[in-house]
């Protein structure tokens, strides 16, 4: 029987694997780094979340950026301090994007708040030993366009605090999202033309993020290799924004693709981010966290990511 088209695209990343673990081997050896996102979990101390993630065998944690205001959120050494305490490291910070500080908005005072943060949480980053902040451009949670002005007024805002990066040693990584949830730059693609039109030195990467390149792409494996070097972060959820293993998310192919585009080498990651179901996962961000929930979803996303890492590369 004739393969439906995904069925052709994932064939042809297998035998692009399986030629790379016959030729080189060596390519192969060193896994792929798993981080976790921790702004799902909700109001609960770092220490609480080091503690579970050091204990389910996470070494690497992307920190929620919390600096919303000068008084708000992680100051460098309390964090430190906690780091240290659970053998963690810092992959990169979450930048979170909403109307209140939306690089693409038509009210002036909200770009100006974009560039702030921006200006808060690059430092703070860098201090952690981040390696990149997310980017978005336009903001969380607003599907409807301004105008026709926002990806031109996105760019240009950006463009004014795209110097930090390059200071401060630490990648912009834009992130493209479903058009559930916001109005511009939902793809690879456009992700790429972003930061085309940007052009700066500073902000150059992709984050890229499961549960919503399988509504926006054409097939997650392909999209993957279209990234290609530039992806620096890849948010990790089933196929209903549950744990690992508890959907339909076909991660045997990522990995491959990620294994075929060199991804297990260098400061690039894998994150978890499963955040439930449904349009708007944002109000668990200031909620009471339900601990033991939380627990059992880091074991499980976990456990099954490195077994199916395995099989994998067994073939």
């Amino acid at each position: 029987m004739k393969k439906q088209r995904f069925e052709e695209k994932n064939a042809a990343i297998l035998d692009a694997f399986d030629a790379l673990r016959k030729q080189h081997p060596e390519k192969l050896k060193e896994r792929l780094k798993l981080s976790w996102s921790n702004w799902g979990f909700g109001m609960e101390t770092l220490d609480d979340s080091c503690a579970r993630l050091a204990a389910a065998g996470v070494e690497y944690i992307e920190l929620h950026g919390n600096m919303y205001g000068p008084d708000l959120g992680y100051k460098t050494e309390e964090t430190l301090a906690v780091l240290k305490k659970y053998d963690m490291k810092v992959s990169g910070v979450c930048g979170m994007f909403s109307v209140h500080n939306d690089l693409s908005s038509n009210i002036p005072h909200q770009r100006q708040a974009a560039v702030d943060y921006i200006r808060r949480v690059v430092p703070f980053t860098s201090s952690v030993g981040g390696s990149y902040m997310l980017v978005v451009p336009g903001a969380v949670g607003r599907p409807d366009a301004y105008d026709d002005g926002e990806f031109h007024r996105s760019v240009e805002t950006l463009k004014i605090a795209a110097d930090l990066f390059v200071q401060y040693n630490v990648k912009a990584a834009v992130e493209p999202i479903r058009a559930d949830e916001v109005s511009l730059v939902h793809t690879i693609a456009e992700a790429g033309e972003y930061i085309a039109a940007v052009g700066h030195p500073g902000v150059r990467h992709i984050n890229g993020d499961l549960y919503h390149m399988q509504s926006a792409e054409a097939h997650l494996g392909t999209a993957i290799l279209e990234a290609g070097e530039r992806l620096v972060n890849l948010h990790l959820a089933d196929s209903n924004r549950l744990a690992l293993g508890d959907g339909s998310l076909d991660i045997d192919t990522v990995i491959r693709a990620l294994y075929l585009i060199g991804y297990n080498s260098g400061n690039r990651f894998i994150t978890a981010e499963p955040l439930g179901p449904g349009g708007n996962p944002y109000a668990a961000m200031n909620g009471l966290p339900d601990k033991g929930a939380l627990d059992d979803l880091v074991k499980k996303t976990v456990s099954y990511f490195r077994e199916r890492e395995e099989a994998v590369l067994r073939g």
